[in-house]
């Protein structure tokens, strides 16, 4: 089921316009993907990204919850499948956020995908 909702949710993925101070935002370790398959702030930023970062988790949010509907699944469950895949797409030193909450930086030759994704 779970690479069924993983495989429809990149199918169906919206093309988020990213903009210039997201993606500074994102290189800096400011913000980034968190376990839940939503966009968070891991450190002071402006009002423009953040909200920026707000319109991207509403459309993230829609999707998930259109898909849960036609899935009979949580959006949730949704959300953190994608973001499974999200967190195994990260670039070097981009910031993203485990399911306790902490916020961490990936390192050259490590993977941010949690055990449970697996």
């Amino acid at each position: 089921m779970r690479k069924l909702l993983l495989l429809t949710a990149l199918v169906g993925w919206p093309a988020v316009a990213q903009t210039p101070a997201v993606d500074a935002a994102r290189a800096a370790g400011v913000i980034g993907e968190r376990y839940d398959g939503y966009v968070g702030v891991a450190a002071p930023t402006s009002a423009t990204v953040r909200s920026q970062v707000a319109t991207i988790n509403l459309q993230r949010r829609s999707l998930y919850s259109r898909l849960a509907a036609s899935k009979g699944v949580s959006p949730q469950d949704v959300g953190v499948t994608a973001g499974c895949q999200l967190l195994s797409r990260l670039g070097v030193g981009e910031a993203y956020m485990l399911a306790d909450g902490s916020w961490r930086r990936l390192a050259p030759g490590r993977s941010a995908v949690p055990d449970y994704c697996r």
